[in-house]
Parts: C-alpha cells; sequence; structure tokens
C-alpha cells in the first residue's frame, strides 16, 4: 500500500472514530462515514470492503490508542512488577469509562480468530508483565492461568461499569475486585531464606520461558537441555506450583 492511500485510510478511520465516539457503533454506517469523510461510497467500499471490515479497523484503531497509552504510563513507573499490574488494571478500567464505544467494539465483540494484531499486542503485555512478576517470585499459579483470571476480571469489570449510568458508575468496585484478584494471583516477595516451593517453581519456569523466548527458537539458546527435556521440566515445575 502507498503512503498516499495509507494516509487516505487512516484519515477516514480518524473520520469514523469521531462518529464511534459521539453516536456508538450505530452512527458508523458506511454511508456516515463517507460523507464526513468527503469521499464516495465505493472509495469507502474499495478501502474497506464493508461495514464489519471498517468496525474490525476500527477496533484495531482502539488497541493502539490503548496500548499507546499504556505503555507510556507504564515506561514513568518504578521498577515493580506487582505495583505495575495494579496500575495496568486501572489503566485498562480508566481507558473503557473514557472511551465506552471503543471498549465495547474492542472487548465486547471479539470473536474467535478475528482479533486484530494490536490486540494480540494487548494480551502480550499483560503476559509480560505476569512473566516479570513470576520471575520476582512473586506469582502463585502459573503465568498463563493468572493471564486468563486478570484479563476476564478486568474486562468484565470495565464492561459492568460501561453498562451503568455515568452518575451510578463506582469505581471502588473495581478496585476492590483488582485488590482481590491481584492477591489471588501474586504473594509477598520472597524471602532470601524463604522455602516457598511454589513461588520457587514459577520463577524457574519464568526464567526458562525467557531464556527460550530471549535466543532463537531452534536453538534453545540459554538452556542446556532438549526440547523434550526442557517441556518435561516445565510441567514438573508448573506441578509443584500447583
Amino acid at each position: 500500500m502507498s503512503e498516499e492511500r495509507r494516509a487516505a485510510r487512516r484519515q477516514v478511520l480518524q473520520v469514523a472514530a469521531k462518529l464511534l465516539e459521539e453516536g456508538g457503533s450505530e452512527a458508523v454506517s458506511t454511508r456516515a462515514v463517507a460523507a464526513a469523510a468527503g469521499i464516495t461510497a465505493p472509495a469507502l467500499y474499495r478501502m474497506f470492503e464493508d461495514k464489519d471490515g471498517l468496525l474490525g479497523e476500527l477496533a484495531a484503531y482502539g488497541f493502539e490508542m490503548y496500548l499507546a497509552e499504556k505503555r507510556e504510563a507504564l515506561a514513568q513507573t518504578p521498577d515493580d512488577p506487582v505495583a505495575d499490574l495494579y496500575l495496568g488494571w486501572d489503566l485498562h478500567v480508566d481507558f473503557g469509562l473514557r472511551h465506552p464505544a471503543f471498549y465495547v467494539l474492542m472487548y465486547g465483540t471479539v470473536r474467535p480468530g478475528r482479533r486484530p494484531p494490536a490486540a494480540d499486542e494487548a494480551h502480550a503485555l499483560l503476559v509480560r508483565l505476569l512473566g516479570r512478576a513470576a520471575e520476582a517470585g512473586r506469582l502463585r499459579i502459573p503465568v498463563a492461568q493468572a493471564t486468563r483470571v486478570i484479563h476476564a476480571a478486568t474486562t468484565g469489570a470495565t464492561l459492568a461499569l460501561i453498562g451503568e449510568e455515568p452518575s451510578q458508575q463506582d469505581l471502588s468496585t473495581s478496585a476492590r475486585l483488582r485488590d482481590t484478584v491481584i492477591a489471588s494471583v501474586t504473594t509477598d516477595p520472597p524471602a532470601s531464606s524463604g522455602s516457598d516451593l511454589a513461588s520457587r517453581a514459577l520463577t524457574l519456569d519464568a526464567a526458562l520461558e525467557t531464556a527460550l523466548t530471549s535466543g532463537h527458537p531452534d536453538t534453545g539458546i540459554g538452556v542446556p537441555l532438549r526440547a523434550t527435556e526442557t517441556a518435561l521440566l516445565r510441567e514438573w515445575l508448573q506441578q509443584l506450583a500447583g
């Protein structure tokens, strides 16, 4: 795609985003977007094929906005992975309440196999935060399980708040759920002479994951084990973690 066509597509998405923010997904008809963007309906169809294509691109646009805000905020915090989990939760809910129509499009209309790449990046960001917590000995369950728990809880809390009248929204509900959920998947910093077997197993599992993903996938740099041995070791570690 040429730079000119890419810029034109971006401009149309910005126009559609404004309509979405002002009137929800019902306001984002192909006719309304084409008129607001000053282009013909056939030109819009050539860009996005149909309304579903346009809404899919808008969801990706929303994830890009969300990721940019979240990365910027997390980059300014101290190096504390558990504190980042609390902050990440609050940033997630805040984005949803400031951009409810975008959020519902991003998280309320998800279908298997239809997530935009930016949605996968948002998921990967949470996985990285939890991986850092595991490496620090602060996670009490495996990263994959903790990811599912926190993702389900944050999206559920945000969608529930969006469904309420603004005057009735109570952020303390989100804060209580946040504290309960994060406490259920994290643990206090391990003592230097402690013997918390579960957290130690998760720490080693997270270290293995980092070593495996930091090198070439075929070489297993940093892990002097065959792939089958590494898989078996990780299975044992996750069993020890409970």
